[in-house]
């Protein structure tokens, strides 16, 4: 059965891009240094890389944000993972797209998307991207765990991943401390 899992990089002053975020910075001014850890470099690089590959083997479906999809496209030439279907929630629904790298993109309202999207899914994750819709989903109990990973660095500002949402939340499994950049926690959000 397929999980819905909000994977994000996020500053230790909790935002999840920087200031500023335009079409010619769509993480916001600093905000791409969240995801320097992807690239597995310095000391304990590794394990960061390892992590990724298993969030990458792990993904079967995303669930997006409107305003994320908007900032995305260009940057990822598609859908964020090649041949992955996505769906973008939103209230202005457009015809299907097909990106460059072959994923599909779907556009529906909050529910539908994240039932869309757990069906094509194929017992894999769902990913969602964007705090705002993972904002929503949190909201709507439609979040069953979240993978964070915590960057050292305070943006000052940008884009907070929760904004007054209340969730009881268990450790799953134990913390990797991947690197000098970077941190990953993984919790299941707790019925409730």
């Amino acid at each position: 059965m397929s999980k819905v899992v909000l994977d994000v990089s996020v500053s230790l002053d909790g935002f999840t891009a920087g200031p500023d975020v335009r079409a010619e910075e769509p993480m916001g001014d600093g905000g791409e240094r969240l995801h320097e850890w992807m690239g597995g470099e310095g000391p304990g690089g590794e394990v960061d890389l390892d992590v990724r590959r298993q969030v990458d083997a792990a993904v079967g479906a995303t669930v997006i944000g409107r305003r994320t999809f908007d900032l995305g496209l260009r940057p990822w030439g598609g859908t964020p993972w090649p041949g992955v279907p996505s769906f973008v929630v939103t209230h202005r629904t457009r015809q299907d797209l097909v990106g460059d790298n072959g994923g599909t993109f779907a556009f529906d309202g909050l529910e539908a998307a994240f039932r869309r999207a757990k069906e094509a899914a194929g017992g894999k994750d769902v990913l969602v991207l964007g705090a705002d819709v993972a904002r929503q989903a949190l909201r709507a109990g439609l979040l069953d765990e979240l993978w964070l990973h915590l960057v050292p660095v305070l943006l000052g500002g940008g884009t907070p991943l929760f904004g007054g949402e209340r969730a009881e939340l268990a450790q799953e499994g134990t913390p990797v401390a991947g690197s000098a950049s970077v941190t990953h926690l993984r919790y299941r959000v707790m019925p409730g």
